[in-house]
């Protein structure tokens, strides 16, 4: 029966203190103690209740380790199953990985065993000899392969890396070769001026024979300017390198600047590194602007591209005194300088005034973004120096193929400001061009394309591509599609970059796109400044020659490329950019004077006719193949115009000349089925007679062979094809005529 509960034993009950809450209350109001499936091992092994924290109580409190971690139990067949199959997969993984790392330390330990022991010698006692063979695992990446090459400035050879034009000249002549059985050199591809091997402190002779030399021991002693040639000189810089270079020199302090330094009656210049570097870079743009006639009146006439080395020689006299304690001045002057390199062809000077420039400016705390105590013109003015900085270092990094001085792994200051304010505060007096665009504007555009091509040149250079050892990227098809597709992501990037710069910076088109590869033709404001008119221009041949260069290691140069279809698409865009940039500067030469002496626009033609070459004798069956070779055409008229003001250029018309012949030759080879890639025209007649072909059949090949300027007409109209019966034409043409980039003879035939 049911037993009621009396007062009397609530009150009972309730005496007792001592007792839990959960026995004063009736056993159906209890809480459920929670039930645990499983007890840890340290609760199981000590006989301890356990609960559902991740560690337990227990644990926790004693301080040992709990073996509930937390991770899922796996507790059905199929669960099991799963488990299998993953570790057997990573099984897998890892032993893949072990067999390249053993691939990898035995090709290596078989190279080690045929280099020459060197001479057992013990260290001195207390010093330690520092391990640096590679070890596995130990993450280091190998450098590209490079080409060791004497250009045309230099009395040695220099490595050049595997992004320079260098190393893709000297993979086009190995290409040249195979298809034409013969020896191409490519030192017989590289430009030479009328001073190639002249370096910038040898004295000059002027038209009387004169020796003009100073010496720059003392920066007072040298060929001085008069003020009004100074001023000349001077007024040219502010609406060229100025606008549309670095824009790191304060108009208004340098003017004032420079006015202090005359002495006297007027006549007598105090030194100064910062004057004479403008001086330099501007004499040699404005006398690239000449004609022959007045070029050959000044004292410096054997070639433009080294006019003003004098005022360049003094500066770098003056510098040397800075070495200890730079200033702003000195990095202005490190940043200028290369400038004027760059356009001398100096390119291990460039790159040694890039590093002094990188090295200055970590030492004037630029890397750093600048206090706020500092007025915003001192702000403004820092942060324009660093991105300069950064801009150069990468420019001639990517050019020349070798690793960057500057590294971009930590964070740096913020983008210099373009708007109104900053424009005022910059010393200039440009007109705005509107929307809060400003003359500024072309230099933070110009640094944030550089950001987005630096990025996709990293990812392409520095990782591993697992090749073989002596294999290269173009010997795996995989390993070149593998790196297009990655190189895809990087170029929507560089279309958003596109997309991104202000419509008053673009030069518009008839019936086009701007900054685009669809060939239509420029429509040049005629009312604009001269300055906005190259800012323009110059913004987007920067950004066609960059992506030239960025995409031309998808040009295999192989016979037969067995590329996948992301790699002929981006070499199909690098021919594009070529042939946008070659159809850009030859209507600006032929209708403005616009690029007229502008020595950097000459190199980045040169950069896309070679470019072009190397596409054509890969892709002869292209579609892009035609348009390709029509552009090499303009690139000789480029060249004829440019050759009037700096010698240079003659030598890029005439190897261009000799790359257009032997391409027709090759094309009209591709025509006939049957005919073996043979480097003489006697050999083709030969499979020509072999296969039965008639004397009429061979005069009608003769006649649709399109010879154009090509036909010599000599010895009573012989052509090519005559001469072919007598002479390898192909095999001994360099040797009667060598073309040559460093001081060789010229062709006669082929000159225009």
């Amino acid at each position: 029966m049911f037993t009621p509960i009396t007062s009397a034993a609530l009150s009972a009950g309730g005496s007792n203190t001592s007792e839990s809450p959960d026995r004063q209350l009736p056993t159906r109001l209890r809480q459920k103690r929670s039930q645990v499936a499983r007890a840890c091992d340290g609760c199981r092994a000590h006989r301890t209740k356990c609960d559902n924290n991740r560690p337990c109580s227990n644990c926790k409190e004693r301080g040992r380790h709990c073996s509930d971690s937390g991770a899922a139990q796996v507790s059905t067949l199929s669960q099991a199953y799963d488990e299998i199959e993953q570790l057997r997969q990573k099984v897998q993984e890892l032993e893949v990985k072990l067999k390249r790392e053993r691939e990898r330390t035995s090709n290596l330990d078989q190279h080690v065993q045929h280099l020459p022991t060197p001479p057992s010698h013990s260290p001195p006692q207390g010093f330690q000899v520092e391990d640096n063979s590679p070890r596995q695992g130990d993450g280091k990446k190998k450098f590209w392969d490079g080409i060791q090459l004497r250009p045309a400035r230099s009395s040695h050879e220099t490595w050049f890396g595997p992004s320079s034009l260098y190393y893709f000249i000297k993979r086009l002549s190995i290409s040249l070769s195979s298809s034409l059985q013969e020896t191409h050199s490519a030192d017989h591809m590289l430009l030479a001026s009328a001073s190639s091997g002249k370096f910038l402190d040898e004295p000059t002779t002027n038209s009387d024979g004169v020796i003009s030399s100073c010496s720059i021991q003392d920066p007072s002693i040298g060929p001085n300017l008069t003020p009004i040639q100074e001023e000349y000189f001077i007024s040219l810089f502010w609406q060229s390198y100025h606008t549309s270079q670095y824009a790191v020199l304060d108009e208004a302090e340098f003017k004032e600047h420079h006015q202090s330094l005359w002495m006297g009656s007027g006549t007598v210049r105090k030194p100064s590194a910062l004057v004479d570097i403008v001086l330099a870079m501007c004499m040699q743009y404005g006398i690239s602007t000449l004609s022959p006639s007045q070029q050959e009146a000044i004292a410096e006439n054997d070639d433009a591209t080294i006019a003003g080395r004098w005022h360049y020689r003094r500066c770098q006299a003056l510098l040397a005194h800075e070495m200890e304690s730079p200033t702003v001045a000195t990095l202005q002057c490190h940043l200028l300088s290369a400038l004027y390199l760059c356009g001398g062809s100096f390119h291990n000077m460039v790159d040694s005034a890039s590093a002094l420039a990188v090295r200055t400016a970590y030492m004037l705390g630029l890397h750093l973004d600048p206090s706020k105590t500092m007025s915003l013109k001192e702000q403004e003015k820092r942060r324009r120096l660093w991105w300069a900085t950064y801009v150069l270092d990468s420019k001639i990094s990517m050019k020349l193929g070798r690793p960057f001085l500057l590294h971009d792994s930590h964070t740096m200051p913020r983008l210099p400001s373009d708007n109104f304010e900053a424009a005022m505060l910059s010393g200039s007096s440009f007109s705005p061009l509107g929307d809060n665009v400003t003359w500024l504007s072309f230099n933070l555009q110009n640094i944030k394309m550089f950001i987005a091509v630096r990025a996709a040149y990293t990812a392409f250079y520095d990782r591993d591509l697992e090749l073989r050892d002596g294999q290269t990227i173009w010997d795996d098809p995989h390993a070149l599609e593998h790196s297009a597709e990655l190189m895809g992501s990087y170029i929507k990037q560089l279309e958003e970059w596109v997309n991104g710069v202000p419509s008053s910076l673009k030069t518009q088109r008839h019936d086009g796109q701007p900054l685009s590869t669809d060939g239509s033709a420029l429509e040049i404001e005629p009312f604009a400044p001269l300055w906005l008119q190259r800012q323009r221009l110059l913004l987007e041949l920067m950004y066609h020659n960059l992506c030239t260069s960025l995409y031309r290691p998808f040009i295999s140069l192989t016979p037969s490329p067995t590329s996948g279809p992301m790699a002929e698409d981006i070499a199909i865009r690098c021919a594009a950019h070529a042939i946008a940039l070659t159809k850009i500067v030859h209507q600006v030469l032929e209708a403005t004077s616009i690029l007229d002496g502008w020595h950097e626009v000459f190199h980045w033609q040169w950069n896309a006719a070679m470019t072009l070459v190397g596409f054509i004798l890969t892709y002869p069956q292209s579609p892009s193949t035609p348009p390709a070779r029509s552009a090499l055409d303009l690139c000789l008229s480029i060249f004829a115009n440019y050759g009037k003001s700096f010698a240079v250029a003659n030598s890029a018309a005439t190897i261009m000349r000799h790359f257009c012949v032997k391409l027709d030759f090759l094309s009209e080879q591709n025509q006939f089925s049957g005919i073996k890639q043979s480097p003489s025209l006697e050999a083709n007649l030969e499979t020509l007679i072999g296969n039965g072909q008639s004397v009429t059949e061979m005069k009608a090949w003769n006649q649709n062979f399109d010879w154009g300027p090509y036909d010599m007409n000599v010895n009573g109209g012989e052509n090519l094809f005559d001469m072919a019966l007598d002479v390898d034409f192909w095999g001994d043409m360099e040797t009667l005529w060598p073309v040559t980039g460093n001081g060789g003879g010229e062709i006669p035939w082929l000159q225009g």
